[in-house]
């Protein structure tokens, strides 16, 4: 097609690279792969095109690497990538430097570098992409999004937190959020869906990493996660809101370094740390089963939600729309139903035979007397950041 768009977005891990094309004129995916185990003996690569998987097993000892045979496997099995008007990368922290999907040359390189020490996990990886990404695409436009990017509008009473000034300021210590662009994506469509000029709803992104938003009229002005991704809900390995006091007691009582309690606290909390299950289907079965502990994990699981989808709704002055997305948000129909009977006292109702109803449609499942709207949307983070990119092409 003469009016093609095709974008390949790219979202680097450490050792893996998930993409897609995505053709933003329609918003089709074209193709979309996984390339997984950068760095070990032997790495795999998955490429799906027309429904069909093509697999290469071989060496991917680096980024730059797997972005080759990424772009041999288009080469081989389509679809074009020399057609491809832009590649988008996922760039986890922007700091304070970067508000916005941004063009990537030599500047912008070194500004996330500068920035990565607030993401050690995340923005290294995704500098690899990029450098791999130009070496193999070299005339394509790059695009960084960023995952903090929507969550820069936040005012300072909610940003700003109780340390010395000085040091706040000197260090860059300040709530960034994340999971932005689902945020972003997710509120939009809601926004479209239900028509109402001015529009406060509460995003509740849940997945194995989850956050809760307060949006106002398409602007964010609050969002669970913090400084870091840690803090908030409890998450698939994430301990979610902790008293800081304990890591210190932690490191006290056992001897571990600071590193490995916030290796602890990330990695080895949360679901896991509570049931053995990372997985929130594993927790719900085990509950369903009778166990007291994973009956234990969903109440705090719960608790700790609705908690702060009450205090968004204060925020906000009154929410008008709930929102449920990601992987545990638009499939766990039982815990939807728990956490909108506690929230029973703002007036909100569930439709149980919408809530019940196994769909990949955005929905409404609350009846139609509730005094909030209750949405499952599920999220097109991929599409998001494409069409972000071609938005910027456009300017």
């Amino acid at each position: 097609m003469s009016d093609s768009r095709p974008i390949l977005v790219l979202n680097c891990g450490s050792s893996s690279v998930k993409y897609q094309m995505i053709d933003v004129a329609t918003g089709d995916v074209m193709a979309k792969g996984l390339a997984e185990r950068i760095g070990q003996a032997e790495g795999v690569v998955t490429h799906t095109v027309g429904g069909e998987d093509f697999t290469v097993t071989t060496a991917l000892p680096d980024h730059s690497a797997t972005l080759a045979v990424v772009v041999d496997l288009f080469h081989k099995h389509g679809p074009d990538i020399d057609s491809a008007v832009a590649v988008a990368h996922r760039v986890v922290h922007g700091g304070e430097k970067f508000r916005a999907p941004t063009l990537i040359d030599d500047a912008a390189i070194a500004a996330i570098e500068e920035v990565s020490p607030l993401a050690p996990l995340h923005n290294p990886p995704a500098l690899q992409g990029i450098r791999a990404a130009q070496a193999v695409l070299p005339d394509v436009p790059q695009v960084a999004i960023f995952d903090t990017a929507f969550f820069s509008t936040i005012p300072a009473e909610a940003y700003t937190y109780a340390l010395p000034t000085e040091l706040a300021h000197r260090l860059g210590i300040r709530k960034y959020g994340f999971h932005g662009t689902s945020h972003s994506y997710v509120s939009a469509k809601v926004a479209e869906i239900l028509g109402t000029p001015g529009l406060r709803q509460i995003v509740c992104h849940l997945g194995n990493g989850s956050s809760v938003s307060a949006v106002n009229d398409g602007v964010a002005i609050e969002n669970s996660m913090g400084f870091t991704p840690l803090p908030g809900l409890v998450m698939g390995t994430r301990t979610g809101d902790l008293d800081p006091s304990i890591i210190a007691y932690i490191c006290q009582q056992t001897g571990q370094s600071v590193e490995q309690v916030d290796n602890l606290l990330g990695k080895q909390s949360g679901l896991l740390g509570m049931t053995g299950h990372s997985d929130m289907r594993d927790v719900s079965d085990a509950a369903e089963a009778g166990d007291a502990q994973a009956i234990l994990t969903l109440d705090v699981y719960a608790h700790r939600l609705v908690m702060y989808i009450a205090g968004y709704h204060v925020l906000l002055g009154g929410a008008q729309a709930i929102t449920f997305t990601a992987g545990i948000g638009e499939n766990a129909a039982g815990l939807r139903s728990m956490i909108c009977a506690r929230l029973a006292c703002l007036g909100v109702k569930l439709d149980e035979a919408k809530n019940a109803e196994r769909s990949r449609e955005a929905r409404i499942i609350s009846s139609p007397d509730s005094a909030i709207t209750v949405l499952v949307v599920p999220t097109n983070e991929e599409l998001s950041m494409a069409n972000q990119t071609a938005a910027l092409l456009d300017k």
